[in-house]
């Protein structure tokens, strides 16, 4: 039985961006692929980036060329894949089904609803303005907007703080475990996204986290609005 979040008892939604309100892979993944063949290296197929596409330029340049973060190269790669995605981030990207749905009926209640993201404000802040469902959100918080990044909960409490809410008064949804771990610090209720990315985190069922979803608009039926 889908757990239940009393409507009640929260005043806005926060989400997670890419798995979460966008399917961002295929460009995400076209950029890091760019990469390689540049390279002179055989293209990869779709699969094995969409797997770590949660994790940023580090997990997509380690698949596509094998070089950790760690790796003195690994700033000038991850300019050049900066680059190469800035230049197609919307071409293929598109909101999941549902999220429409999801955020039309949000605004029609008028509760608000947000975005934080480890997505630098860079990345974030055009799809925000080139995506026509993400239109209306209240707050964006980026992974430059605090000197932290999830998992730890202050993107969070700095998005709280812009809506003038206290965190417990906050949902927060995410397609990754460290989603999960930085609402909880937060002190807000959570969501796992199942139809999302998952980043490395393993089975969302144990992350904790309230309630766990299988689509963004079983998000409506969680929370009793639909």
């Amino acid at each position: 039985m889908t757990p239940v979040l009393s409507a009640s008892g929260f005043r806005a939604v926060l989400f997670d961006l890419d798995g979460t309100l966008i399917d961002s892979a295929p460009d995400l993944a076209a950029a890091a692929d760019a990469l390689r063949t540049a390279r002179g290296l055989p293209s990869l197929p779709f699969d094995r980036y969409r797997a770590v596409a949660g994790a940023g330029a580090r997990g997509l340049i380690g698949v596509a060329l094998g070089v950790q973060s760690e790796d003195p190269e690994f700033p000038a790669l991850r300019e050049a894949f900066f680059r190469l995605y800035e230049d197609r981030m919307t071409r293929a990207t598109r909101a999941f089904d549902g999220v429409a749905a999801l955020l039309q009926e949000l605004r029609r209640r008028d509760i608000p609803w947000g975005i934080v993201t480890n997505k630098i404000a860079r990345f974030s802040q055009p799809l925000l303005e080139r995506i026509p469902e993400l239109t209306g959100a209240s707050v964006l918080v980026s992974g430059d907007t605090t000197p932290y990044t999830k998992p730890h909960p202050e993107p969070l409490l700095e998005a709280a703080r812009r809506l003038r809410l206290e965190p417990g008064a906050c949902v927060y949804v995410g397609d990754d475990e460290r989603d999960i771990l930085a609402g909880r610090a937060a002190g807000m209720r959570t969501v796992a996204a199942c139809y999302g990315y998952l980043g490395d985190g393993g089975d969302p069922a144990g992350w904790a986290a309230d309630a766990v979803i299988d689509s963004p608009t079983q998000f409506l039926k969680i929370l009793q609005l639909a």
